[in-house]
């Protein structure tokens, strides 16, 4: 089941006095990932019109042509209501059942009320942008990589369709729609999507001509997976409204299963008995196979939601509808900052600073980031707006996490654990659990890492945004985290831990599993090595931010950070560059071996960001002649590789005009003439000459190209600056000073 927070702006009137800006008891309200999307509702400043503007002409065509055929499925709807004819039993059941999940579904932070405000789901939602198909093969692949997928589709593709119209027939379409599979990322709405469609069925608003909606949450079924039960019974067992069985012989039956990514049921759906009778009894297993099947209830409906890894599960022969939850296109995040940032000129500062950093701006696609961030910049800028924003992935969720425990502190003041007992035990749970790849967990998980599941409550208390506990709408207490990448961060967060206090903390387990190799490496750059090979191992990505967390986490200055919260960490002060060349070489073997960029090596740059490396690797095959130099550009979610003829390991005159401006680009849309030469440095020290005229350079790129042309290894001996009218007083003292260098091997300076 996915979560989404309620979005809540910060009132004009709040003061946190003195206390640190992490003791502060205010803060956002109950998070509930998959909601973050619906989450920014109140105020509209007048700056987002235009993106509104912007993102209604852009779909108008393909709205107009949803809305057109949404009146008619509509009408056709009403004429269906109208002709069905309850009897004055059946009409009391509809009711109950209708007054039941009313009462369950209208507010956002259903089953957890002690985390902070609760709020009507019609207040705060807005339609989310569902479209027509999806994979529906299996993809396992970590969500971050499918994210920078959709990052690059066009926004129009795709038919869209409305939360309340996925079982209605798209337009040129005329079918029978028993089965909708909707699929979409951790965090990215689909949970959300259930309660609104719900929702505005027992409120009568859609969906009309349905008799009776069943909500079967998978986390749910899962605690029953060893009962024999019938349908009936099972259906009694989570609605005791129904108590006549005799209500099944109607057709017009819907079942929703949330959440089959969180099933741990088999769903044989080849070996499972068959079973028609739904007063027969079964495992719990077999009864959803033969409803999935249709041999149980073939006239009901049934909406099956899934992250894409689990999609699979359903046999393709048994989904009529396939459908995708995308999350926020760039309009949508600047729009979801501007409403969920009071401060206008702090959420403009905001929204330029993420387009500046690809690694963040990528995750503002998942709505629970953009929350994320949004609580950062508001809790750690100060009155006067000061603001020094998180420039990696690492800095947002340490700041997050200091944030979060910090909000609540107060109230635990009694309890026996510390922040980092707690901590510790979090992050044991989450990297177990990223181990067997469980998103949910219940009471034996916790047992296992050592929490007292009869004090759980303290853990979501003081980690209220980060680790959640959930009642369940009709059955026992499930627990998890707001969201994946929450629980990465806390599992590298784990193992830093474990390294830094071997003796106290080195974990008492059987040492088989393939991360187990974690807890064997004598150093840190043993850990960081074994960390990138076993990421490199993982084909669907799997490692992927956790690796990048755990390597942004040996920086002192995040360290230093983490104190707040866990005062006794001890300082890792190995420097990083071991890790760096480290990462560099598999950079460069991936470049040889990989014509075309990889997922791992966009993955390796992102490491490389996180330990505030500038992302440029030089790549020497002597199998084909040729120097390439690998950059991950700003705007694009991928490498660009810039290829010279090489003779000897030298390149006889570099001309940075030629690369400024590309047949393929031109990349002054990317980058200034400073940073382009800036990552191409390597070039211009392994060549004997280097053509810089008329570039625009200024003092920037002199400082860098001064540094380099120092190296032992520089082969520059011409170097042209001619033309460059930016270069200030600074910027010529840099190359004299340069040339006052032994080092320097210069002969001619234009």
């Amino acid at each position: 089941m996915d979560s989404n927070p309620d979005v809540k702006k910060k009132r004009s009137g709040d003061s946190e006095g003195g206390m640190s800006k992490y003791d502060s008891e205010g803060g956002v309200s109950t998070c509930d990932s998959d909601s973050v999307q619906q989450g920014a509702s109140e105020t509209q400043s007048k700056r987002t019109d235009e993106t509104k503007r912007h993102s209604a002409e852009e779909h108008s065509v393909q709205q107009g042509a949803s809305d057109t055929q949404s009146k008619r499925s509509d009408e056709t709807e009403r004429h269906s209501a109208e002709e069905h004819r309850w009897t004055p039993a059946e009409a009391e059941v509809n009711e109950k059942l209708r007054s039941t999940l009313k009462r369950k579904f209208q507010h956002l932070a259903e089953g957890v009320p002690h985390q902070g405000d609760i709020r009507l789901l019609h207040e705060i939602y807005t339609e989310l942008y569902i479209t027509e198909g999806g994979r529906g093969w299996f993809n396992n692949e970590h969500e971050v990589r499918q994210i920078e997928r959709a990052s690059r589709r066009e926004a129009a593709q795709g038919r869209p369709i409305k939360c309340s119209d996925i079982f209605k027939p798209l337009s040129g379409q005329d079918k029978h729609i028993r089965t909708v599979l909707t699929e979409g990322v951790a965090g990215i709405g689909k949970t959300i999507s259930v309660q609104k469609f719900i929702l505005d069925w027992a409120e009568g608003k859609a969906n009309q001509d349905v008799y009776l909606i069943f909500p079967l949450p998978f986390r749910e079924l899962n605690l029953m997976k060893e009962k024999k039960i019938s349908l009936a019974e099972l259906l009694q067992h989570f609605h005791p409204e129904i108590k006549n069985q005799a209500i099944f012989s109607s057709s017009e039956h819907m079942f929703i299963f949330d959440g089959l990514d969180e099933c741990r049921l088999p769903l044989d759906f080849h070996s499972n008995p068959r079973c028609c009778d739904v007063t027969e009894p079964a495992s719990v297993d077999v009864l959803l196979t033969n409803l999935i099947k249709g041999n149980l209830l073939p006239s009901a409906r049934l909406w099956i939601t899934t992250r894409p890894a689990a999609a699979h599960l359903i046999p393709p022969e048994c989904v009529d509808q396939l459908t995708e939850i995308r999350g926020f296109n760039n309009p949508q995040k600047e729009e979801y900052f501007g409403k969920r940032i009071s401060d206008e000129n702090l959420a403009n500062r905001t929204i330029t600073h993420l387009k500046s950093s690809r690694s963040l701006y990528i995750m503002c696609h998942i709505p629970v980031f953009c929350w994320i961030t949004a609580t950062v910049v508001e809790r750690t800028s100060d009155e006067s707006g000061s603001l020094q924003m998180p420039r990696t992935l690492t800095q947002m969720y340490t700041h997050f996490l200091i944030i979060q425990t910090s909000m609540k502190k107060h109230k635990y003041t009694g309890r026996k654990e510390t922040d980092e007992e707690i901590i510790f035990k979090l992050g044991k749970l989450a990297f177990q659990q990223l181990e067997k790849g469980n998103l949910i967990f219940y009471e034996e998980d916790l047992r296992e890492c050592g929490i007292d599941v009869t004090e759980a409550s303290v853990y979501s208390g003081v980690c209220s945004q980060i680790f959640r506990e959930e009642a369940g709408l009709y059955q026992g207490k499930v627990f998890s985290f707001v969201h994946l990448s929450i629980q990465e961060f806390l599992a590298a967060l784990y193992v830093f831990l474990c390294f830094s206090n071997r003796e106290r903390n080195m974990p008492d387990q059987q040492q088989t599993s393939p991360l187990s190799a974690l807890f064997r490496t004598a150093s840190l750059q043993d850990l960081h090595t074994t960390a990138v090979d076993l990421s490199l191992q993982s084909e669907n990505g799997h490692l992927d931010l956790f690796l990048r967390f755990l390597l942004g986490l040996s920086l002192e200055s995040n360290q230093n950070l983490l104190r707040h919260l866990l005062p006794q960490i001890r300082s890792q002060s190995q420097s990083p560059e071991q890790t760096v060349q480290y990462v560099k070489e598999k950079i460069r073997d991936e470049a040889i071996r990989e014509k075309n960029t990889s997922d791992r090596m966009v993955n390796l740059f992102y490491c490389l960001n996180e330990l505030n490396h500038h992302a440029v690797v030089e790549v020497i095959d002597r199998s084909s002649g040729t120097l390439s130099v690998v950059m991950l550009l700003p705007g694009e979610w991928k490498t660009k590789r810039f290829k010279f003829e090489i003779s000897e390991e030298q390149l006889d005159e570099f001309d940075l005009q030629k690369y400024i401006k590309t047949p393929e680009k031109d990349l002054t849309e990317l980058l200034s003439p400073d940073e382009v030469l800036e990552r191409l440095v390597p070039v211009v020290t392994a060549s004997t000459s280097a053509e810089l005229q008329m570039c625009s350079l200024t003092e920037k790129s002199c400082a860098a190209l001064a540094s380099a042309v120092r190296s032992t290894s520089c082969s520059l001996k011409t170097l042209d600056l001619s033309g460059n009218d930016d270069l200030d007083d600074a910027g010529i003292q840099h190359l004299s000073d340069l040339l006052k260098s032994p080092h320097c091997k210069l002969e001619t300076l234009v």
